[in-house]
């Protein structure tokens, strides 16, 4: 496959990049980003492109992919509703819209969150908005589109961008595996996933934990949350 990933300079989408760099499915990984993720591989091929809100000087080059592993994202804290949904669903939309146009047999993978709220009318606004980009997504001409929410996503070993806080929490990931199972994952199983999903297809549009395990399973049974 080649593909698309955005956010490869945050947490989630420098383990989905390894990942695919690592995959035997995976030929090629376009990068567009605000800044170069530092990373150097015969894979990799990247876009520095400043403004993510409108990806038209770029269109040209984006044809021609299999997959898009769309891993940008934002914290809600501190942004008015306005704010985050421009940042997370008008950002998402026109990037998806524009993708789609260009590669109409193209599979779209969204990293959403666990609680996002498919209604769009719930309490917690980062859930509504959330569920709004899922919603507009899978109404998109893509072949096929899966929105993966994962909850607690234990990082991978050796990468830079893992957030501070797992270096004081890292330690309770074994128990919590054991007490939480449908709520906790490794990012390398999220990672796996979305490339399963994109070369094999899945039998849902929304993926929970337990489903991001589940296909990110290997069949002869190697451990996943190393």
């Amino acid at each position: 496959m080649k593909v698309i990933l955005t956010g490869a300079t945050g947490m989630v989408g420098e383990g989905v990049l390894h990942e695919c760099l690592r995959h035997p499915d995976v030929r090629e990984v376009l990068s567009v980003g605000r800044r170069p993720c530092g990373v150097r591989h015969s894979k990799l091929i990247e876009i520095v492109h400043d403004d993510l809100e409108d990806w038209s000087p770029i269109a040209d080059r984006l044809q021609a992919y299999d997959a898009c592993f769309f891993c940008l994202g934002i914290s809600s804290v501190g942004k008015s509703e306005a704010e985050y949904e421009r940042l997370t669903y008008r950002l998402t939309i026109d990037a998806a819209k524009l993708l789609a146009e260009r590669n109409p047999a193209m599979t779209f993978c969204y990293v959403s969150g666990a609680g996002t709220d498919s209604t769009e009318i719930g309490r917690s606004m980062w859930a509504r908005v959330k569920g709004r980009t899922e919603n507009a997504l899978l109404r998109l001409p893509f072949r096929s589109a899966y929105m993966f929410r994962p909850g607690y996503l234990h990082p991978i070993k050796g990468l830079n961008n893992a957030h501070r806080y797992y270096r004081y929490i890292g330690w309770l990931y074994p128990l919590l595996r054991i007490v939480l199972p449908q709520g906790v994952g490794t990012l390398r199983e999220l990672a796996l996933a979305m490339i399963r999903a994109a070369k094999d297809g899945y039998d849902k549009s929304i993926l929970e934990v337990k489903d991001i395990r589940r296909l990110a399973k290997s069949a002869d049974g190697k451990r996943l949350d190393e």
